[in-house]
């Protein structure tokens, strides 16, 4: 038992002397805010030191001033590179988060949307979730997109939900979450949406089959010059990501998603986040949710 503490001991006083370099840390911050646009003050040091650790173990690096060296070796950056992301990126997420945006979508939006392309049943409904996490806004979409299409005559569901992280998108593919996840969906939705673990002890729930299948998962990078996605999206939610970018990032990523909407379709942001200033082709329509011209 002595022994075993004692060893615990030195463990941690090895992770508390284990710290970044200004040098590293500068040159990390530089490479993930190339890489993908987040950034990272000084402020984020000891949250960057405390995740790379589990990079520094799964590499068999030395400390992270080895991984760092490792890292920015000529070839260093092009494999682990996917894996640096998925640790220092935050994927913060809930269902129905900032719910009057859903409550726009179904009121206001789809029914607008139908009513003026005279939808059918098969007529499909685009929708692109840009910072999808582990899943819980694609899915809140595909929950008021199905109930919508069933209410509203119908309608074909397209959802498309990307992420820098692989990570999380493996966590989205599986579709399972803990039972207090789904707090805020609706008691109906619950019923039709959702299945509870046949272990209650387990308090874990799915996503049904038939919702799952109205999303189809991918990794992008908001970064990237041009994205692989249709260029008649109906609606787009970007919502809580860009406060992580500059300006000039914000503006570029967003002139982006534009393109890629068609004209009349809709770009949902997160509450604290702006157009402001960008000159985009798009107008305001209230809740920080914007339409195309």
């Amino acid at each position: 038992m002595a022994s075993d503490q004692a060893e615990a001991a030195r463990k941690a006083v090895a992770a508390t002397a284990d710290r970044l370099s200004g040098r590293d840390f500068r040159r990390l911050a530089a490479f993930i805010q190339d890489y993908s646009g987040i950034k990272m003050p000084e402020t984020k040091k000891t949250m960057v030191e405390g995740r790379l650790r589990k990079r520094v173990a799964a590499t068999g690096a030395a400390d992270l001033a080895d991984y760092c060296a490792r890292l920015f070796d000529e070839d260093g950056l092009a494999d682990e590179a996917v894996h640096l992301i998925d640790v220092v990126t935050t994927n913060k997420t809930e269902f129905f988060r900032e719910p009057e945006h859903f409550r726009i979508l179904d009121e206001v939006v789809l029914p607008r949307l139908l009513a003026e392309r005279r939808a059918g049943p098969h007529t499909p409904v685009k929708v692109w979730s840009t910072a999808s996490s582990i899943g819980a806004e694609p899915y809140t979409l595909a929950m008021v997109l199905a109930d919508a299409s069933q209410r509203l005559g119908g309608f074909r569901i397209d959802i498309l939900a990307t992420d820098i992280s692989t990570r999380v998108l493996e966590t989205a593919a599986t579709a399972i979450y803990p039972e207090e996840m789904i707090a805020p969906v609706p008691l109906e939705m619950r019923k039709r949406f959702l299945l509870r673990s046949k272990n209650p002890a387990r308090r874990l729930v799915r996503i049904a089959p038939e919702t799952r299948r109205l999303v189809r998962f991918g990794r992008l990078n908001l970064m990237d010059a041009s994205y692989p996605v249709d260029r008649d999206l109906d609606v787009i939610f970007c919502r809580n990501i860009l406060i992580y970018f500059d300006k000039p990032t914000q503006q570029a990523v967003l002139a982006r998603l534009c393109d890629h909407l068609r004209p009349g379709g809709y770009l949902f942001l997160g509450h604290s986040e702006s157009l402001a200033g960008f000159g985009l082709p798009v107008k305001p329509m209230g809740a920080t949710v914007f339409r195309r011209e």
